[in-house]
């Protein structure tokens, strides 16, 4: 195996807590800057949210940003200012494409649960474009233990599809003793979203704990207890 890896823990990410949000982030987001960690390969943001009942972020702007969100637990209700509203759950792969300008809302569907979902920002392959939305149900193809893709710009059988062709985010639900493959790419990034797996060289992963990849590599998970994980294979990094 060739390439870097540099494992970030759980614990040392940093943390934005108000009355009814609790958001852990992987980069550097709103008050949280650290000029060393702005990003990996495309990926700007990978912040782990969970919001109160009843609660959620007021309708707020967006630019040239391809936004997934991926929920783990509870229900997440999406409204925007081009007409696309939708409730969001486990299972079910949502994009929004914030392209040349777009408002959006993103509210906690319970009055009683909180929900729990992981929100994640791509770099488009290019500023302007016109902004969209897509979402695509996919929870009986995780049910194989494989990595299914998500979200990409490049392959085609992908549940839904953003504007970077060097970009695809891959879930995989594991049970333990499951074991995947992770894409040999020049960037890549690990996300254990739940549970526990065993990063081949590496030793184990807890809940919150990822892996940037950078040069290649193909390394092997194994999940020691159920686990789901969310990995972005990406064919570049940011340029200028």
């Amino acid at each position: 195996m060739t390439g870097l890896l540099d494992v970030r823990r759980a614990t040392d990410r940093a943390i934005t807590r108000a009355p009814w949000l609790e958001s852990r982030h992987s980069f550097s987001f709103n008050d949280y800057y650290d000029p060393d960690n702005t990003h990996h390969g495309l990926l700007l943001v990978n912040n782990d949210d969970v919001v109160a009942p009843a609660a959620g972020f007021d309708t707020h702007p967006h630019r040239d940003a391809e936004i997934v969100t991926w929920v783990l637990s509870g229900a997440l209700s999406h409204a925007d200012s081009i007409g696309n509203t939708g409730v969001i759950h486990p299972g079910l792969a949502q994009r929004m494409s914030a392209g040349t300008g777009i408002l959006h809302s993103e509210c906690n569907e319970s009055l009683s649960e909180p929900v729990h979902f992981i929100q994640m920002w791509i770099m488009p392959d290019a500023p302007g474009r016109t902004p969209g939305y897509q979402q695509q149900e996919i929870g009986a193809a995780l049910t194989g233990g494989t990595l299914v893709p998500v979200a990409s710009g490049n392959d085609p059988g992908a549940a839904i599809s953003i504007g970077n062709a060097g970009a695809t985010l891959y879930v995989a639900r594991l049970q333990p003793g499951g074991s995947v493959e992770l894409p040999d790419a020049p960037f890549a990034h690990l996300f254990v979203a739940a549970g526990q797996v065993e990063l081949e060289g590496s030793g184990a992963l807890a809940t919150g704990d990822a892996v940037r990849f950078t040069g290649g590599g193909g390394h092997r998970i194994t999940a020691s207890q159920p686990a789901e994980v969310l990995v972005w294979a990406m064919d570049t990094g940011l340029r200028g």
